[in-house]
């Protein structure tokens, strides 16, 4: 039978948060002002190979900025979409625990004292969780619920090895147990059309997550940006690339075989257009929505159909 939350198909963040703190929420992104061991010579000095110069963070206030006055510029960006007054700081651009505890305490601190902060979310790498940090993050937490986002893209080696990720898989199951031990939910960040990958390869990465004590995920079509080494590998090597009905067909594949209790936080992305190579139809976020949205109920799929077929 199938399971609808909120009259979608699939388990959404805006549902879990309503579910669990009773109001929708708006996402405020960050700049720390940090950087990355894949970018600062520890394990490389180019960062993933996918990565823009921004560090994933192309959407993020300016990191010129303090902390708070990010946040109030995010606030008064989103005055005109948004009423409520709850947010979710989000420090995005590049790796946001990997730093001083001293300094990141700091950050984090001054993030929770907005008093119209509600849940502090941080992006990192399963790397750069050492005793020291989850210390911290348990410290937070206790202040105000703190959620962990880690890049994973994929658990195929050869893959993770093209797209320099830089860790091997068992640190990435270690910052998993690690967190859920102080109880800090994870949401994992995957990678959808990866060079070599199709369906095969996304339903063993959705299913390998499964296994897991994971609260989040999020699902991410692979953008070619301009500045990348993957523009240039893209420009030398063309691979395929799904179009917009491909990608509804990955998405959903890969929405049925999800667990029903993994929250979706992300079903598409919208690359920054100067920045956008291609697909070029991912510029059109609303117009990908609304057609995922008709596909799953044309085919009548849910999150964790055929999960739960194999139960």
């Amino acid at each position: 039978m199938a399971i609808y939350w909120d009259n979608r198909r699939y388990y959404s963040l805006d549902y879990y948060l309503k579910q669990t703190y009773g109001r929708k929420m708006y996402k405020i992104s960050l700049d720390a002002g940090l950087t990355c061991p894949n970018r600062d010579g520890t394990l490389g000095d180019r960062g993933c190979i996918f990565c823009s110069a921004g560090g994933s963070g192309d959407y993020a206030a300016d990191r010129r900025l303090s902390i708070t006055e990010q946040i109030r510029t995010g606030k008064a960006q989103a005055a005109g979409k948004y009423s409520g007054n709850a947010y979710i700081a989000y420090f995005q651009a590049y790796t946001n625990t990997y730093a001083p505890v001293s300094r990141l305490r700091k950050i984090f601190t001054e993030a929770l004292a907005s008093p119209d902060i509600c849940i502090l979310d941080i992006a990192t790498r399963p790397d750069c969780l050492g005793p020291d940090v989850l210390e911290l993050l348990k410290e937070l937490s206790m202040i105000k619920p703190v959620w962990i986002e880690l890049g994973l893209q994929t658990i195929h080696t050869q893959t993770a090895k093209f797209i320099r990720r830089g860790y091997e898989l068992p640190v990435f199951e270690q910052a998993v147990l690690s967190l859920r031990a102080l109880s800090i939910p994870v949401i994992v960040h995957t990678i959808l059309g990866l060079p070599g990958e199709g369906m095969p390869h996304l339903l063993a990465t959705v299913s390998y997550l499964n296994t897991l004590d994971i609260q989040g995920v999020k699902f991410q079509l692979l953008h070619i940006l301009k500045g990348t080494d993957l523009a240039k590998y893209y420009k030398e090597h063309p691979f395929p690339l799904p179009d917009m009905e491909e990608y509804f067909v990955m998405l959903g594949k890969a929405l049925s075989t999800l667990r029903p209790d993994i929250a979706v936080h992300r079903l598409t992305g919208d690359g920054p257009k100067p920045l956008l190579v291609a697909p070029l139809w991912t510029g059109h976020k609303r117009r990908v929505l609304n057609g995922l949205h008709a596909y799953l109920k044309e085919h009548d799929i849910w999150q964790g159909k055929d999960y739960e077929k194999g139960m």
